[in-house]
């Protein structure tokens, strides 16, 4: 059995999966407001016996938080905590990117999706919008974007007229009342931004890609763009649970 991790700047998710790859059990917990109480809570539900447990293996871009997880887990088991940019990546992916510097979800999500024939653009809606180019099994670097919530919150805090908006799908682009005209902006914004960052980067590279999306937003605008995208939720725990295999070696 497994334990592996995504943490992220606004979420953390917890995982557990059996020896066949299945994943069994998902958590999702908010990172910044992690205790030894809570890890405690969500722990008993992820796993009731720690002795099952072969691997631990996280992602993480906040390393305050892996670091506290990692003094928990070390108090319960004698497995070993690892984080992914521990291992030898470059041994299962070429990385042409600046790897101190590249996110270890966006590796994993690489890693997820390797393959020798095809090309990929990995769009996640998370805390940032990030864009990574995956071709020929090399990691190229990518593309950072303010992310939706984030770009949302912070117009809704510094312009006292703008009440709190739930983003939807909408038909018409210009708004008619102030909730309108801000859904429209960063609904048709955003898909706007996406296709033109795509096709720049198919420009640039003179290359085909299939794009693949994930984050919280994917389910927004996956049929909102003029690109044709391939929805996958679990693309960060599936590249886990291939840098997984490294901790056999």
């Amino acid at each position: 059995m497994l334990i592996l991790g995504d943490i992220g700047n606004s979420v953390t998710k917890l995982f557990l999966v059996n020896s066949k790859d299945k994943i069994l059990k998902k958590i999702s917990l908010p990172s910044k407001s992690i205790t030894n109480s809570i890890l405690n809570r969500k722990f008993k539900i992820l796993t009731k016996d720690f002795k099952n447990i072969e691997k631990i293996l996280f992602c993480s871009v906040v390393p305050k938080t892996f670091n506290f997880i990692k003094r928990f887990i070390s108090k319960k088991t004698k497995v070993k905590c690892y984080e992914i940019k521990d291992l030898n990546l470059r041994s299962i992916l070429n990385i042409k990117a600046n790897f101190k510097q590249v996110g270890s979800d966006r590796l994993a999500n690489a890693i997820s999706l390797m393959s020798p024939k095809k090309n990929f653009i990995i769009l996640d809606f998370g805390t940032a919008t990030t864009f990574d180019v995956l071709a020929n099994n090399t990691y190229r670097g990518g593309v950072i974007a303010p992310g939706i919530s984030i770009s949302l919150n912070t117009l809704i805090d510094k312009a006292s007229l703008i009440p709190k908006i739930n983003l939807k799908k909408i038909k018409k682009v210009i708004g008619i009342d102030t909730n309108s005209a801000v859904r429209s902006g960063f609904f048709w914004g955003y898909a706007g931004l996406i296709d033109n960052i795509i096709n720049l980067i198919k420009k640039e590279t003179g290359k085909s890609y299939k794009v693949v999306i994930t984050g919280g937003f994917s389910d927004l605008f996956k049929n909102s763009i003029k690109t044709k995208v391939i929805e996958n939720k679990d693309i960060t725990v599936k590249g886990l649970i291939k840098i997984s295999k490294l901790l056999n070696r």
